[in-house]
């Protein structure tokens, strides 16, 4: 008798598709090739491929760092109008899906669809499923948006339409963890990709160290850490998508579920290399140190606050990878334009043999790292476009020495014999002073003759030249004379080519006129130098204002200010450009705050503070009136610095105030904020005061 066997029916393969956010889809391809997804095709936001079995579409849910969403395609079809998706959803089996007692949710995406409105798409779409379960069974399922059991996915690009069950349930990037998220946070898929394109691999060696200076809610962290440790990162979540779908196999997750807890156990006892993070703000500290712990990552992950400034490689070698503020208002774009200055001195600086991963909304500003990319990645933080730039191997360099000034040998022929004389004097004995006390910013001439009515700064490797006006009794056309001679006196003597020599005229103002922009229709804080002042950093202005921002006479008070700060909060009333504010926060200021009436001054101020490493909500710049503002606040200081103008008055700001009339009650209303063993400093530059 012959045997007849019985054919098995050939299984139909399974359609499924993995979102992701734009720039992501090789990351995800790989991800799924490793899978055992077969041959996966990609296109924009989007990595498809075909299974017999659900596994791989099981593992994407549990493994994937960087897909979104894990979709199982239902249906395709051609939609041009509601009547459309209406009828073809109408056409599925719905109870071979889920059952009437669960809820579920229709969510619909529209590309260059001849539909035109979402809502009404995935208005449709859950009627007709709605109308079959009580057509068949007389029982409805409910409807809820907000934690359904079950995720309808409606996708129509013109008029190719595609009906998709949801496996992942939530995005995949709430990976569970994050309680605190901050400003701007990353999507847990975007912190992974950043972290495995800056080169974060399983089993790393454990004599380096993964570091992120600006760490804010520490997803960065955390996701380098799952990464290193093999962790999946669908293990912290506690519902997915197929949970009431009926095609779900129970006994297959549960196999992959333990598979996953094995893999991270065998590394549980293995060495890891360091991982550590920093943030200049301690509540931002406080709640990335919460998510660490959710992680399970409490042991693994150390968080600190710390500026900027105090940044030190903790390891010989390692990976640095960031995700810096990005600033959206002109104020803090520009401090994180010069913070990115800073970023850039300090890794080329100290970071030798390290690997760099920049992640930036601010491209055209990643030049101001000065550093050379080996691989530029373009990546989007939800709707912001972004570039994640990485280079390895920076070669440590040393800080670029003072300029050192060097005098020409006497010319006879030079005009202004007097002047020159003076001048060449003065520079004789200045020069080695300034080097000896490492001074790099130091005025050379104060009109120490009547006929050269000039002053003289050295900032650095420029000269700051400012004519004071001659008075009514001095023929226009000799002062004019005797400045030009001037100038051929001072390129001379030294040495200084045309493009570092820059040239002011002063007059006498009664208000804060000279501290005002002289070309005011540019708005923009101007061309922007780089000096130096210990260990802090200034940006100075040559051209667009008669002062350049930086007061050469007050260098020893901001010296006295460092250093009585340390430990103390800091009040900088008219704090113009804010060097007091940076002096105090290098020298250890727990806190800053700097008030003037000038938005522009602070905006600078800001910048400076940024250069020398140091912001967050630490430091405040406050925009207004310091008499007016010091009658509504409440805080108290350990240090506040007083330095008014003589005169200020503003037309349409009802204000008036003169030095010598209004400091009594100036410095009454700022006792009252000063702590109990608080000091109080006065400054000004009124002579007859």
């Amino acid at each position: 008798m012959t045997r007849i066997r019985a054919r098995r029916k050939k299984r139909t393969p399974f359609q499924f598709v993995a979102t992701c956010g734009a720039g992501l889809e090789s990351l995800v391809q790989e991800e799924i090739r490793s899978f055992g997804g077969k041959e996966p095709v990609t296109t924009p936001g989007a990595v498809s491929w075909q299974a017999v079995s659900l596994e791989s579409a099981y593992r994407a849910c549990l493994w994937s760092r960087f897909a979104s969403r894990i979709l199982v395609e239902l249906s395709s079809f051609e939609a041009r109008d509601p009547e459309d998706l209406y009828r073809e959803a109408a056409k599925i089996d719905w109870s071979k899906h889920f059952s009437g007692d669960a809820t579920f949710a229709v969510s619909c995406t529209l590309v260059k669809a001849e539909l035109t409105h979402s809502h009404y798409a995935s208005l449709k779409t859950k009627d007709a499923i709605v109308d079959q379960f009580r057509k068949r069974t007389g029982q409805r399922p409910d409807v809820d948006v907000r934690q359904p059991g079950i995720r309808i996915n409606l996708h129509v690009d013109g008029t190719a339409a595609t009906l998709a069950l949801d496996l992942s349930g939530e995005s995949l990037h709430r990976r569970g963890y994050r309680a605190s998220a901050g400003t701007a946070p990353l999507k847990e898929s975007l912190a992974a990709a950043i972290a495995h394109l800056s080169g974060v691999r399983k089993n790393m060696d454990s004599d380096c160290c993964l570091l992120d200076p600006m760490c804010g809610s520490g997803t960065l962290l955390i996701e380098a850490a799952m990464i290193v440790g093999d962790s999946a990162p669908g293990l912290l979540r506690k519902k997915f998508g197929f949970i009431y779908w009926h095609h779900h196999n129970q006994k297959m997750w549960d196999g992959l579920v333990n598979e996953a807890l094995a893999r991270e156990d065998q590394l549980t006892e293995e060495s890891w290399p360091i991982i550590i993070g920093y943030d200049a703000d301690p509540g931002v500290v406080a709640g990335a140190r919460k998510n660490i712990l959710n992680a399970g990552l409490a042991d693994r992950i150390t968080v600190k606050q710390r500026q900027l400034a105090r940044l030190q490689p903790p390891a010989a070698k390692g990976y640095m990878f960031t995700n810096p503020p990005y600033g959206e208002r002109l104020s803090e774009k520009e401090a994180v334009k010069y913070l990115y200055r800073c970023l850039g001195r300090i890794f080329r600086a100290g970071f030798s043999g390290w690997q760099l991963g920049f992640f930036t909304s601010h491209p055209d500003l990643a030049d101001m790292l000065r550093v050379s990319w080996q691989e530029r990645y373009r990546l989007y933080n939800g709707p912001i476009k972004c570039r994640l730039l990485v280079t390895s191997g920076v070669e440590a360099q040393s800080p670029q020495p003072p300029h050192q000034w060097e005098l020409a040998e006497t010319n006879p022929e030079l005009p202004a014999e007097d002047f020159s004389n003076r001048l060449r004097k003065n520079c004789q004995t200045l020069l080695p002073w300034a080097r000896e006390k490492n001074i790099t910013c130091f005025r050379v001439y104060d009109a120490d003759l009547p006929d050269f009515n000039i002053a003289i700064d050295l900032y650095e490797q420029w000269i700051h030249v400012s004519e004071y006006a001659p008075s009514a009794t001095v023929d226009a056309e000799r002062a004019r004379e005797r400045f030009s001679q001037a100038l051929a006196v001072i390129r001379h003597i030294l040495s200084i080519p045309h493009s570092m020599l820059f040239i002011k005229s002063r007059q006498k103002q009664r208000d804060k006129k000279q501290y005002q922009k002289r070309a005011a229709a540019d708005e923009t804080m101007g061309k922007l130098y780089e000096v130096h002042e210990g260990e802090c950093r200034f940006l100075v202005n040559f051209t667009d204002h008669v002062d350049t921002g930086l007061f050469l006479d007050h260098r020893k008070t901001r010296v006295m200010l460092g250093r009585i700060a340390q430990g103390r909060t800091f009040l900088n009333l008219f704090g113009y450009t804010g060097s007091a504010t940076v002096h105090a926060a290098m020298g250890g200021a727990t806190s800053t705050t700097t008030v003037d009436l000038s938005e522009k001054s602070l905006i600078r101020a800001q910048a400076n503070l940024s250069l020398s490493g140091h912001g967050g909500p630490l430091h405040r710049f406050e925009v207004a009136d310091c008499m007016t503002w010091l009658k509504k606040s409440r805080d108290r200081f350990g240090v506040i610095y007083v330095d008014p103008p003589t005169f200020a008055n503003g037309r349409h700001k009802n204000l008036d105030f003169d030095v010598q009339q209004d400091h009594p009650e100036l410095l009454r209303l700022a006792l009252r904020h000063l702590s109990r063993d608080g000091i109080l400093i006065f400054s000004t530059n009124t002579r007859t005061f």
